[in-house]
């Protein structure tokens, strides 16, 4: 049974709250996020939308697809009641304080489509008998780790993006998908997909998804897809819906033949394999490989040191590097692992699809296949994993565990984007009481199902706080400080990269087991 919709308050309470807790952190550490944003006010107030994607004046040039930009426009003209020297394009790392409270105000203004999203996620959470107690209710629970969650907290209102919002429009989309109204949702993902092309990462989840369950209208009595049952006219709307918000997106640069330059803005893949701080994945674990082996194969006298590539991957640059003993990666063999990642989940979708959560998970591990193996992927992807994880995890134990390890692990792989001392005990107190909260209301919906965790993935999580000390305390006084200031970064990376990969294959677990679990109940 899902929740109920009406939320008698304690819904708005919780969204203002949090939004108040935003606003304490206007003057917080911003990133060069903050600079980039502000050079792309300027250059859709101030220039012709003919140069948007030609303007290079600043490094930060325009990289988002046309339909955010259009939104950077929109931005822009209330920016210019606050101050109009944020608009001007040569006025580079510009930051009065009208432009840091317009900007950081533009972010909690844009996350009101988040919130509404979140409402709309609540309601589709299934409670099999509501509790008396609303800290034990699902839709509250899910509410709490949508709408606190850190990893999006801190990116957003310190480091500084419009995450929130994008992840409004997606999860909007789960929720109309998992309400069955599924032209809406395509509507929904098409809208985020041309705000921010990151969404490709779960393009095939929704592809997949939509042809099996709506353009093929009905299966037969034993679950298999009925090849009769495919609707053209189903086909055709959902195709305009699509086709429609593309259209309006990319069709003033079509019609102006820019769109070869808006693509290579789009898709920069000379920026390497990974970024310049290595997002916690398969690579990470395949880039320290092959630096031991390096090391290994100099000391045996297997390799020669001046034959090796010089170790920029370990630099913090993001370049185009080359492995001294593995394989290189370039993007189409980095595309090609992805794919094969994705592939059980998509044909589970494909061959036996089981409704709305279905589609969910699949959605889920999509996600996490394409940061693990995609081409330059950013840390902060991981939160396209974690967010919908989130409904899934108030449904059930196992999805639970999995959440607070993949939650758990990926937040704490955030922490070096903060990395100024003012914000340390910040960063640090916010994820103690997210985490604390995610276990204890989760074990708390869960109570007499078992533990969540195993004791191996306590012992892991916990091991966090080893890597938090050696990082923060123990390293900086070491006297590789200054010959290699890179370690941090590399060990949090490294250790975390464990972290996701486990929860990526417990994830495919849980599904392919499901799916045969499901298919024993059918004979």
């Amino acid at each position: 049974m899902a929740a109920p919709a009406e939320s008698s308050g304690w819904f708005p309470a919780l969204a203002i709250a949090v939004s108040l807790l935003k606003c304490l952190f206007i003057n917080a550490y911003h990133s060069t996020d903050f600079e980039v944003h502000r050079n792309w006010l300027a250059i859709t107030h101030s220039l012709p939308v003919s140069r948007w994607y030609y303007e290079n004046t600043s490094e930060w040039t325009l990289d988002y697809p046309p339909l955010f930009a259009w939104f950077e426009y929109g931005l822009s003209q209330a920016a210019v009641h606050f101050d109009r020297g944020m608009l001007v394009v040569a006025n580079l790392n510009y930051a009065s304080p009208a432009t840091i409270l317009f900007q950081r105000l533009s972010v909690v203004f844009a996350d009101l489509v988040f919130i509404y999203a979140v409402k709309e996620c609540c309601t589709t959470v299934r409670e099999e008998k509501a509790a008396k107690d609303l800290l034990r209710r699902p839709c509250f629970v899910l509410a709490v780790l949508l709408l606190w969650n850190f990893g999006l907290f801190i990116v957003d209102h310190i480091h500084f993006q419009y995450n929130g919002f994008l992840f409004g429009f997606l999860l909007l989309s789960v929720a109309r998908h998992l309400q069955a109204r599924h032209l809406e949702g395509a509507l929904w993902f098409s809208i985020v997909l041309n705000l921010k092309h990151i969404n490709l990462y779960v393009a095939p989840a929704y592809g997949i998804y939509l042809l099996r369950c709506f353009c093929f209208a009905q299966d037969n009595p034993d679950g298999s897809l009925r090849w009769r049952s495919f609707s053209p006219v189903r086909f055709v709307s959902l195709g305009a819906v699509v086709l429609s918000v593309t259209a309006a997106s990319f069709g003033p640069f079509v019609a102006m033949g820019q769109l070869p330059q808006v693509l290579s803005r789009l898709f920069p893949f000379k920026r390497g394999l990974c970024h310049a701080y290595w997002a916690p994945n398969f690579w990470a674990l395949y880039n320290v490989l092959d630096k031991a082996l390096s090391v290994l194969g100099v000391r045996l006298g297997l390799l020669d040191v001046a034959g090796l590539p010089k170790a920029s991957m370990t630099g913090g640059l993001v370049q185009e590097f080359q492995h001294a003993v593995l394989p290189s990666v370039h993007p189409p063999a980095a595309l090609l692992c992805t794919l094969l990642a994705m592939l059980p989940a998509l044909w589970c979708v494909w061959r036996r699809p089981c409704g709305g959560r279905c589609f969910l998970r699949c959605l889920v591990q999509c996600a996490l296949a394409s940061f693990m193996f995609s081409w330059h992927v950013h840390e902060k992807a991981v939160l396209l994993a974690v967010l919908p994880l989130s409904i899934l995890a108030v449904e059930s134990r196992r999805d639970a565990g999995i959440f607070l390890m993949l939650a758990t692990t990926g937040h704490y792989s955030l922490f070096p984007l903060l990395f100024t001392p003012a914000e340390f005990p910040i960063k640090v107190l916010l994820m103690l009481l997210f985490t604390m909260y995610s276990f204890s209301a989760l074990r708390n919906l869960f109570s007499g199902e078992g533990s969540l965790l195993h004791p191996l993935e306590a012992v892991y999580l916990l091991g966090l706080v080893a890597v938090e000390v050696v990082c923060e305390v123990v390293f900086p006084l070491s006297p590789w400080q200054r010959t290699l200031p890179f370690v941090p970064l590399l060990v949090t990376s490294v250790y975390c990269a464990l972290g996701v990969s486990y929860s990526f294959v417990r994830l495919y677990v849980s599904l392919l087991t499901q799916e045969v679990t499901e298919k024993a109940k059918r004979l």
